[in-house]
């Protein structure tokens, strides 16, 4: 969330004026005005992905409270910041070099169709997480890190999160994560609430590719696989949930798309009632009732009370 500074007494004045306030000598104000962005994706019934709406199309409500939309942007003015987390623990090992040719293929389609102002970063984790490029659209050093991945050790998937998350948070343009992963952690120091948390606090729309290298009942990580789609749903994201190879390729390609159609709708605050619950609720709808929209839940933060 963006923060307007004021840079002189005059300027702060003025922008008490322009929004309507009435105050006297006597008054007490505590100005804290914050831009609010979410992240949508667009469905018809079938699930069609829609990129042609606009923004009289929109309607957002703050814990309930119906908000005017202050910026509305189509997908393809807005670049994207993407932190791309790779799983290369042990028991990734059976299915990491399918996991990288995927991962290639879905950067080369990104940098040859994107906005020129796309950056990729790529993070390896296992006991540790390693940042293996900064955010960079040079896809030949990004293939040159991946061709280095080695599986071992434990998953410090919640720590891959948060450390992800903080790399987004002041970047400019539109905040995603995707992440390759066999869904369980092991030794995170991070919670799952913390995760989350730092994902909502990034404006970060989280994508998970959950690879299994044990598919039957008894050996699966549910625990993990429902957490992840918990971060995913609170996000404005989604869980994937592919067979290796072909199955792989589907899930960036549907995320690719996504992508492109997203809007980028901001909000100031307003008539907000504050309750002793930080994270504010969002409901993003359209006036066309056989539309649905896919983003975030909520944030955190106060609200402006006026």
């Amino acid at each position: 969330m963006g923060r307007i500074r004021f840079t002189s007494l005059t300027q702060w004045l003025g922008a008490i004026a322009l929004a309507g306030i009435a105050f006297s000598q006597t008054s007490v104000f505590k100005v804290d005005v914050k831009l609010v962005r979410v992240l949508a994706t667009v469905k018809d019934a079938s699930g069609k992905l829609i990129s042609d709406l606009n923004k009289q199309d929109f309607q957002v409500f703050d814990n309930g409270i119906s908000q005017q939309v202050a910026v509305f942007e189509h997908h393809s003015e807005t670049p994207l910041s993407i932190a791309l987390m790779v799983d290369t623990s042990g028991s990734t090992a059976k299915d990491l070099k399918y996991e990288v040719t995927s991962v290639s293929r879905f950067l080369h389609a990104l940098f040859r169709e994107g906005n020129q102002d796309d950056r990729v970063s790529l993070y390896s984790f296992n006991w540790e997480i390693v940042l293996q490029h900064g955010y960079t659209r040079n896809l030949a050093s990004l293939e040159r890190a991946m061709r280095n991945f080695k599986a071992e050790a434990g998953t410090s998937m919640y720590d891959a999160i948060r450390f992800g998350a903080e790399s987004l948070e002041d970047r400019e343009g539109r905040h995603v994560m995707v992440m390759v992963t066999d869904g369980g952690d092991t030794i995170s120091s991070t919670t799952y609430h913390q995760a989350l948390a730092k994902l909502h606090q990034a404006d970060t729309v989280f994508y998970a590719i959950l690879v299994m290298p044990i598919t039957s009942d008894a050996g699966r990580n549910v625990g993990g696989e429902n957490a992840l789609s918990t971060l995913a749903d609170s996000t404005g994201g989604k869980v994937f949930f592919p067979s290796v190879g072909p199955g792989l390729d589907a899930a960036f390609d549907t995320i690719l798309r996504e992508l492109r159609t997203q809007y980028l709708i901001g909000y100031y605050p307003k008539n907000v009632p504050l309750t002793k619950n930080p994270f504010h609720t969002i409901q993003l709808k359209t006036t066309k009732n056989d539309l649905r929209v896919v983003t975030r839940n909520g944030y955190y933060g106060e609200a402006i009370h006026q």
